[in-house]
């Protein structure tokens, strides 16, 4: 199958690639003994003997990100607070509607019971 050949010659280069750009072998994607005989493993080895001059692309620089200053005063500070403050407010608010809503529902509740009355004896 002509798919399978080109998958290992891929393979290969890119397995050689990686070598030469690191300078050292990997264990990693070594063919196993038992493959070496096949014509597959030959053409694999192939492969490997034909030079191929691959430039690594090249990736253009981003500028670095300012480092954050640690300011102990300032608009930070002031921004911060304000939003801590108001974040607050909004979870108490939260709290408040949740209590009042488990009040009312537990009034309306004891409401409904009461006025069902005690269970009809026969």
């Amino acid at each position: 199958m002509k798919w399978i050949r080109e998958r290992d010659a891929l393979i290969a280069q890119t397995l050689a690639f990686v070598q030469s750009v690191t300078g050292r072998k990997d264990d990693l994607l070594q063919p196993d003994a038992s493959a070496v005989g096949s014509p597959v493993a030959v053409e694999i080895v192939a492969m490997e003997a034909v030079a191929v001059e691959v430039e690594p692309p090249q990736v253009p620089l981003l500028p670095r990100p300012a480092p954050l200053m640690a300011r102990a005063s300032g608009d930070f500070r002031t921004e911060m607070q304000a939003r801590l403050a108001n974040f607050r407010k909004h979870q108490e608010r939260f709290e408040r509607e949740r209590e009042e809503y488990c009040t009312a529902t537990l009034t309306r509740l004891r409401a409904a019971i009461r006025d069902a009355g005690p269970p009809a004896k026969k």
